[in-house]
């Protein structure tokens, strides 16, 4: 009995979390990245903060677009705007993501910076997830001192 009720359960979840990457949903999302949580070359540690908004142009994948900011001890501190897509491979929350950004820091220099995530999408309820990510964001400004690799905890929702 227990069996069945837990398989049930399994399956609504898997029929509502379907339905959130479907064509036309759309999302907002926000993120951190806090110290010690991403690295690069010329800092060990950094605070930063994105926001990202996107729209699903076919069931799986989404196109987005975000803000950000980032604050570095060493590093001066950076805004940056970019786009990118969302590939969700499976209806469980599993995706790869690619995107590129253009990175302005304080000290009156520019980065283009191309990047890759995978990530998942916890939901909470039937549109609100907590998205914990790995990413990797390559300089083309100088790769030892700006790429960064580094771990992300958002929180999203599908509308």
């Amino acid at each position: 009995m227990k069996r069945s009720i837990v398989s049930l359960i399994l399956l609504l979840v898997a029929i509502t979390v379907s339905a959130q990457f479907e064509k036309g949903t759309k999302y907002i999302g926000s993120s951190l990245s806090g110290a010690s949580l991403s690295y690069n070359g010329s800092e060990k540690g950094s605070f930063g903060i994105q926001a990202k908004a996107g729209y699903f142009l076919q069931d799986d994948w989404m196109v987005t677009a975000q803000l950000s900011y980032d604050k570095k001890n060493d590093v001066p501190a950076s805004y940056s705007i970019g786009g990118g897509v969302r590939y969700y491979i499976v209806q469980n929350g599993l995706y790869l993501g690619a995107g590129v950004s253009i990175k302005h820091y304080t000290t009156d220099f520019n980065d283009f910076m191309p990047g890759i995530q995978i990530g998942y999408s916890f939901f909470l309820n039937k549109s609100v997830t907590v998205e914990p990510e790995l990413f990797y964001d390559q300089s083309f400004k100088n790769h030892g001192d700006y790429s960064t690799f580094g771990v992300r905890v958002g929180l999203g929702v599908y509308l």
